[in-house]
């Protein structure tokens, strides 16, 4: 049986059939659909330059703190170690040192016992000697094996009663003694160790042997920090005593005896100041902090001997210039230019890099402070 559908009912369900995008419909459709993308896209560029921004910025004070943590430990341990007459030596400073660039940083040389313990009285020496007497029983009041001794470091102090002024840095390499604990002896390596100078112009032998005798044998460190500003500091050598160079400037340097450890990168200027009793009657009171005096401090024991306290100002930038930062900096804000530190000037323009200050006031007060470990080896 055939059925006959009503031409109207035809036209109906052809209406009803699913119709396509017209061309505005399409061109508006697209048009939002970009202006969507863009949005999303300028949106994820500012945020990408905002946290490249930021993640510098958090890598720069990294960089800051973690110099000043190894410096301000280290100034306040200035001096340990060493009898109180000797103490004048523990500090030397350089103010504004000229690297033939505009900043000019200061850099700190520190004496010290810092890192391990050991004060010896010396029985006997006869100066420029490769063997060094100390009193019986001597090396058996510390916890160290023999073999411990071996290449460490050590200061050779007069007797303290004696007018030489003059300590000897030399080199370990063995000690002997008897079971007993009597005839106990260091022995150096021929010569002073090389390249190492204690502050202040100690180093040197005295013209009389007996100078030494009861004088001190310590373990020493003698530590110097200073801003290499161009990374290519004259007479070093790239890759020699753990210098980097190469023109890799703003790093913070740290020089144990004689050896260089870097601390620390993007560090534009470093500069330190030192408060004590300056000014007659010389009754014990701080005087106020001041740079320090290149010309009368630097062999004046005296002078040294009244500091008290060293303010440590580290001021790092980041390596790139902010590139969230639109238009011109302004003139007034340091933290987009270099600001005037202690004697120091400031930059005269912005450059669109953003700078960390980190300031610290270190007190010595490991001043004459002599340190014995006890214990039998």
């Amino acid at each position: 049986m055939i059925r006959i559908i009503p031409r109207n009912v035809k036209r109906k369900e052809q209406s009803r059939l699913p119709r396509g995008f017209t061309l505005i419909e399409l061109i508006v459709g697209g048009s939002i659909m970009l202006i969507v993308v863009v949005a999303t896209l300028s949106l994820y560029m500012r945020s990408n330059k905002v946290a490249v921004d930021q993640n510098q910025y958090a890598e720069l004070q990294h960089d800051v703190r973690s110099g000043m943590y190894f410096c301000a430990r280290d100034v306040r341990m200035a001096g340990v170690g060493l009898p109180i007459e000797f103490f004048g030596y523990s500090l030397e400073g350089i103010d504004n040192e000229n690297q033939g660039e505009e900043v000019t940083p200061d850099r700190l040389k520190i004496l010290g016992n810092l890192d391990d313990p050991i004060n010896l009285r010396i029985d006997n020496y006869q100066g420029s000697s490769i063997n060094l007497a100390v009193d019986d029983y001597s090396l058996e009041q510390y916890p160290y094996p023999d073999d411990y001794y071996v290449n460490k470091i050590v200061l050779v102090l007069p007797n303290p009663d004696s007018p030489c002024r003059a300590g000897e840095i030399r080199q370990i390499t063995h000690v002997s003694h008897s079971e007993e604990g009597n005839n106990e002896k260091l022995n150096f390596s021929p010569g002073l160790a090389p390249g190492i100078d204690p502050p202040g112009g100690l180093s040197g032998t005295c013209s009389s042997s007996n100078d030494y005798d009861g004088g001190m044998v310590t373990f020493i460190n003698v530590k110097e920090y200073w801003l290499d500003v161009t990374g290519n500091y004259p007479g070093l050598s790239a890759g020699q005593q753990g210098y980097i160079g190469n023109g890799q400037g703003a790093i913070l340097y740290v020089t144990e005896n004689g050896v260089h450890f870097p601390l620390a990168q993007n560090v534009e200027n470093l500069q330190f100041e030192y408060n004590g009793d300056w000014n007659p009657p010389y009754d014990g009171g701080l005087d106020g902090f001041v740079p320090w005096d290149n010309a009368n401090w630097t062999l004046d024991p005296d002078m040294v001997s009244r500091i008290r306290q060293v303010r440590i100002l580290v001021l790092g930038r980041t390596p790139r210039a902010f590139v969230t930062f639109s238009g011109k900096a302004p003139e007034d804000l340091n933290i987009y230019k270099r600001p005037p530190l202690s004697n120091t000037v400031g930059a005269a323009q912005a450059d669109k890099h953003k700078r960390f200050l980190l300031e610290s006031t270190s007190n010595i007060r490991n001043l004459s402070l002599n340190i014995y470990n006890t214990g039998t080896r």
